[in-house]
């Protein structure tokens, strides 16, 4: 006599993970305001007015203390240069596919559709900055397609013909994890692209400036009312170059 094989219950992680994403969705939706970034006017987000309120109320929802600031909820100097500049030229963008890394609320992966990019994909490892990025493709009307990931711990490249990042040269962390990577993409042949406002950690060598704006910025966030922010395209380094320094006194 044979034994029939044992039922295995349904997984449950497909629900599971629908009602996390429900309730993050919903988190981003109470907890935020639709305005349009000051220097992309084109774009609608969902946004925070105070930085605090926000940061206190994202702990609650994960109910633990220490969680990284809630950065996807608002439209950083970086990503609003990179999404200007995008808008502007087009043809940077146009018929390719593109890539926001460290996405955040989607300011220039929208921007890129909006320019014309083939396919656009936005990559975010916060579920709440993921949320957000559905709600504000939906909002503008756009498809993107999300990635809750950390394409870092990979270095599997060649997807993407165009990689923007804005704003992310604020830590030493993020950037010893991100700029590696990017510089890798680079050397198999993307174009990639940072949006940068002065950050420390910036990269001084292997970049090349190509526009230069001054963005409008939050006093609560930044502490003045505007940045002078760099586009710079990413050089690769050669294989075996080593890894980049930050400028002197970083």
């Amino acid at each position: 006599m044979t034994r029939e094989p044992a039922r295995q219950e349904p997984s449950r992680q497909p629900a599971e993970a629908l009602a996390r994403d429900e309730r993050a969705a919903a988190f981003v939706a109470r907890e935020t305001a639709v305005a349009c970034p000051p220097f992309v006017p084109e774009v609608r987000l969902h946004l925070a007015t105070e930085v605090t309120p926000l940061w206190h109320a994202t702990e609650a929802a994960l109910a633990r203390a220490g969680v990284p600031p809630p950065y996807w909820a608002f439209a950083w100097a970086g990503g609003q240069a990179l999404a200007r500049y995008l808008l502007d030229h087009p043809a940077v963008v146009s018929g390719k596919r593109v890539l926001d890394l460290a996405a955040g609320g989607g300011v220039v992966a929208i921007a890129a559709v909006r320019a014309g990019a083939a396919h656009v994909s936005a990559a975010d490892i916060d579920p709440f900055a993921a949320a957000a990025l559905r709600l504000n493709a939906a909002l503008n009307g756009v498809a993107l397609d999300v990635i809750a990931e950390d394409l870092t711990a990979s270095a599997a490249g060649g997807a993407w013909d165009v990689i923007v990042a804005g704003d992310v040269c604020y830590e030493r962390a993020m950037v010893d994890r991100v700029l590696p990577w990017l510089r890798c993409q680079a050397r198999d042949g993307a174009a990639v692209l940072v949006g940068d406002p002065g950050r420390s950690y910036c990269p001084a060598e292997g970049v090349e400036e190509i526009a230069r704006y001054l963005v409008p910025t939050s006093l609560d966030l930044e502490g003045r009312e505007q940045r002078e922010t760099r586009v710079l395209r990413l050089l690769p380094l050669a294989r075996g170059a080593g890894v980049d320094s930050p400028p002197d006194g970083a």
